[in-house]
């Protein structure tokens, strides 16, 4: 059964039993908690663990927003960040460490893959820190110029990191050309993201991001959720759906974020529970 969950983002730790509250009170699934490395100790984490099962909440992935690609000079402090997030994610429970490849794409093809056998080694090490602690790595697909902003790049990745625990979480909004990707609402009007994109990725899911853009007209205008949809069922995904919202003032929202986010969740439902998208 699809489960839904969304990213609680919080800038401090009293945000955190507000934003697991609210995922309990819309009534999810699970949750994704993202944050930030100073938060990271083990009284908040397990404090943060403790209201999750008391909301009923299982966490889904852990993220702090780390990327294992960029200047030579900073990869070690990355690689380390990533296995503190590793080790955090471990700590407080979660079935995934959510990772990037993000970074601006270079222009030429020596300084691509210049970036690019460092990025898979040090995927590769982190994956491998990952499975002793039990923590399965998942890369998210993201624009602006990254390492992973389109089909071709992302199963690259896949294939030759390599390992089994190192898998993948669907964004269905950040991609090259996309509206959702940068700059933000301008798209490329003859991509069609589901033929050139997710129908390519959708078999090596085991994650999904949906991006909420504008939903306050009780249904997100800006992607075509049952098409996405009744791609993930063709490929039998039964995973979980995460429900992220990316804000956008009036006009494009009329509501604040956590009226936005409960909208969403209720679309979401609808269209999970259509029997022409996605029941058997």
């Amino acid at each position: 059964m699809i489960k839904l969950s969304y990213m609680a983002r919080g800038q401090s730790e009293d945000d955190y039993p507000g934003l697991i509250e609210f995922a309990r009170d819309i009534g999810l699934d699970m949750v994704d908690i993202l944050m930030m490395a100073d938060l990271q100790t083990p009284e908040f984490l397990l404090r943060t663990k403790l209201m999750c099962m008391k909301a009923g909440l299982p966490i889904g992935y852990f993220a702090s927003g780390v990327s294992l690609v960029g200047p030579e000079e900073m990869r070690a402090q990355r690689l380390a960040r990533a296995k503190a997030d590793a080790d955090s994610a471990a700590f407080i429970g979660a079935q995934v460490l959510h990772v990037f490849a993000r970074h601006t794409w270079p222009a030429t093809v020596e300084e691509q893959e210049r970036f690019w056998g460092p990025m898979i080694e040090d995927f590769q090490e982190l994956a491998d820190y990952c499975a002793e602690r039990g923590v399965v790595a998942s890369l998210q697909n993201h624009n602006h110029g990254s390492f992973a902003m389109n089909a071709n790049q992302v199963l690259r990745i896949l294939r030759e990191v390599g390992r089994k625990n190192f898998t993948y979480i669907l964004d269905s909004g950040q991609w090259e050309g996309a509206r959702g990707g940068s700059p933000r609402g301008w798209y490329n009007t003859e991509l069609d993201i589901y033929d050139v994109y997710h129908k390519r990725v959708a078999p090596y899911a085991t994650g999904v991001r949906a991006k909420i853009y504008k939903i306050d007209n009780g249904f997100e205008e800006w992607l075509d959720y049952p098409r996405f949809l009744r791609i993930l069922r063709d490929v039998d995904y039964n995973g979980a759906i995460s429900i992220v919202f990316e804000g956008g003032d009036i006009p494009r929202n009329r509501y604040d974020d956590q009226t936005c986010i409960a909208m969403a969740a209720d679309y979401l439902r609808e269209v999970i529970e259509d029997s022409t998208v996605f029941a058997r």
